[in-house]
């Protein structure tokens, strides 16, 4: 494997003044090195010498303590409940680290059930008590192994654990005898489809079709597939579990987005955006598609249904706000719990028997607090309620939903956030991109927000051209190089801004940050449309999109390929979109973070364009987390990366 070895002199995290000087032919060298690009991603694909130059910086203890409160705000997840009704399952990260925690509804205070260092998630819990299947993963490297522990805690038990494997559980039968999973054991872009008997220890491969596998629910012996296309595309078959025959139902020959599940009858439930802007649920029977819910101006985000398959649960998302709609078995609505004044309402998962639903519930001004719902009972009791330790978060603040015009005049919504004293004065501005790019910023309660807010900051979230839940339009109006088309989204959000937050003549300074596509989308900012931004923060962003396809996962290339373009037939475009080609408009300071375990981005994406910067004497600032994967997950490194960008964005942003 090819590693990077730098020549070039390190630039202090905590300063932003550019390096000595190199000579030309040491300046020529590195930018030689850099156009053959890297190789690998995830575990050991950044070499020892360079991970000791980007270390996390040291940050004063002083600086740490504001920061640290604020990442003490947090809720559990909304969890799972136990047929019974007594025992709430559930994720806490409280101890820095997401773990699973088990909650007896007669107890004031959760057990811990897993520790340690790397993160753990809970995938499903057995029928009857019978226990856990968790997650786990090393350092942010997403390669999950699959385990079993009992309700009670103690050891976990590997289903499969294999280095550079990636195992996803996909289904629990309702006995708890056998449960289902993918891995991509044989070829690192195939998911194939196991079995696994938990009495016998004994695991059966039941499909072995190439592509990225996975199931969407079990009727009698029969299993719904569903082979993701692309990263919003989905082809739907059959499998009979009798015949192990495989049949295609729909999605093959197109690019459309399915989500599918059985009803009573056994036809199945399809949400899809197929014949509208906006997803709806249909009902295919006899190879046609009738709808099930009315067209209407908003998105239903997914849908699921309770194993015994009388009710049809819907996520809603109405002007980027989440709340929730009940159909029974024959799509006529249901009545359910109801929380006025929400930012939003979350739906969580079903016990087992479908009885017990978990609710989440946020404020803007609070953390989220979980409920459960008794369907046979129709009562509603909270369960878990979020701290704050010593912050008041009652003054935090609250979103605005504008509009800013793009060039050809497309309203492009961005919720805003504005403390008091900046709606008086000019007060530097941090316009953030959401990843995916099939993502979308939302609004409500943020600590992360709050720390810049309460810093003298504006914060700005644009949902740009790509995003999700405004219709398929905007979804696909991105997609490959139609994205050339639509790019200067992100520079309109800045113009915008300056002009129209201007008072008395003085602009406002306007910083860009994100991360994953979000941290590619500053990259964009700061190089195709340099000046526009006057800093920014990149955090496992692309700054090739060529080196950045040929590097990432197998799997992740495939579905990658048809939103970003594909290397065979889109490579101009891909150039063209590509940050690292105007590398040298670039004159602003930038900022970047990594994981070097990322999976999804390669760390080489940050390096190759840090070492750039370096060699032309331009100024930056990189941390490279050596126990970290796609993102900053670990509280320690949270901490720091937030002083870090609090720092960099004062010191430029502000007079």
């Amino acid at each position: 494997m090819n590693r990077f070895t730098l020549t070039v002199t390190l630039i202090a995290v905590s300063a932003c003044t550019a390096p000595q000087a190199p000579d030309q032919e040491a300046a020529s060298k590195t930018a030689a090195d850099v156009q053959k690009g890297y190789t690998g991603h995830g575990e050991g694909s950044i070499a020892p010498d360079v991970l000791a130059r980007y270390a996390p910086p040291k940050v004063p203890a002083a600086e740490l303590a504001k920061i640290q409160a604020y990442l003490d705000i947090r809720s559990p997840s909304s969890g799972t409940v136990s047929d019974d009704g007594q025992t709430l399952y559930m994720s806490w990260s409280v101890t820095g680290t997401r773990q699973i925690w088990r909650l007896d509804k007669t107890q004031g205070f959760p057990v811990q059930l897993t520790g340690g260092q790397d993160a753990t998630s809970l995938r499903g819990v057995l029928p009857h008590g019978q226990g856990l299947v968790v997650s786990r993963d090393r350092s942010g490297s997403e390669y999950y192994g699959l385990y079993l522990q009992d309700v009670q805690g103690g050891a976990l038990r590997p289903i499969r654990v294999e280095k550079k494997v990636k195992t996803n559980l996909q289904w629990i039968d309702d006995d708890g005898k056998t449960l289902y999973y993918t891995a991509n054991k044989t070829k690192p872009a195939d998911y194939h489809v196991y079995r696994y008997h938990l009495a016998e220890d004994r695991h059966e491969l039941i499909l072995e079709e190439p592509g990225y596998w996975f199931i969407a629910d079990k009727h009698d012996d029969n299993l719904l597939m569903v082979k993701a296309k692309g990263n919003t595309s989905r082809a739907v078959y059959l499998y009979d579990g009798a015949t192990r025959k495989l049949s295609a139902l729909f999605g093959q020959d197109e690019e459309e987005q399915y989500s599918v599940a059985f009803n009573h009858e056994g036809d199945i439930l399809t949400l899809t955006n197929k014949f509208d802007d906006y997803k709806r649920l249909y009902l295919y029977k006899g190879g046609k598609f009738q709808p099930v819910t009315e067209a209407k101006p908003y998105d239903i985000a997914s849908f699921f249904t309770d194993r015994q398959k009388t009710r049809i649960h819907l996520r809603l998302v109405k002007e980027g706000r989440f709340s929730f709609a009940f159909l029974d078995r024959h799509g006529k609505p249901l009545d359910g719990p109801q929380f006025k004044g929400a930012t939003h309402t979350l739906l969580g998962g079903l016990s087992p028997n479908g009885r017990y639903m978990t609710l989440g519930v946020t404020f803007h001004d609070r953390p989220r607090s979980s409920y459960v719902f008794d369907w046979q009972t129709q009562t509603l009791a909270p369960w878990t309620l979020p701290s704050s330790p010593e912050v008041d978060t009652r003054g935090f603040t609250r979103d605005e939903r504008i509009h800013y015009p793009a060039e050809d005049g497309t309203p492009i919504p961005m919720f805003v956030k504005r403390s008091k004293a900046c709606q008086d004065k000019v007060c530097p501005v941090i316009i953030r991109f959401h990843g995916g790019p099939e993502s979308a910023s939302y609004p409500g309660f943020s600590p992360y927000d709050e720390l810049f807010i309460q810093a003298g900051f504006v914060i700005a979230k644009p949902n740009v051209r790509g995003s999700t839940n405004l219709g398929k339009a905007w979804l696909h109006a991105d997609n490959r190089a139609k994205r050339l088309e639509v790019i200067s989204d992100i520079r309109d959000a800045a113009r915008y801004v300056k002009k129209a937050w201007a008072k008395d003549g003085v602009e406002p300074k306007v910083g860009i940050a994100g991360g994953s596509y979000g941290g590619y989308s500053a990259l964009i900012g700061m190089t195709l449309f340099a000046g526009t931004y006057d800093a920014g923060m990149a955090n496992v962003g692309m700054s090739n999109l060529v080196t950045f396809l040929e590097n990432t996962a197998p799997y992740r290339r495939k579905l990658r390929e048809s939103e970003y373009g594909y290397l065979d037939k889109d490579l101009e475009a891909l150039k063209k979109l590509s940050p690292i080609t105007y590398i040298d408009q670039l004159k602003d300071p930038l900022l970047l973070f990594h994981g070097a375990n990322d999976p999804r981005v390669p760390a080489g994406e940050s390096v190759q364009i840090a070492r750039l910067l370096e060699a032309k004497k331009i100024p930056v600032e990189m941390v490279l987390f050596a126990d970290e994967g796609h993102g900053v997950r670990k509280r320690k490194n949270r901490a720091i990366s937030l002083a870090t960008t609090l720092e960099f964005f004062t010191k430029h942003l502000k007079p």
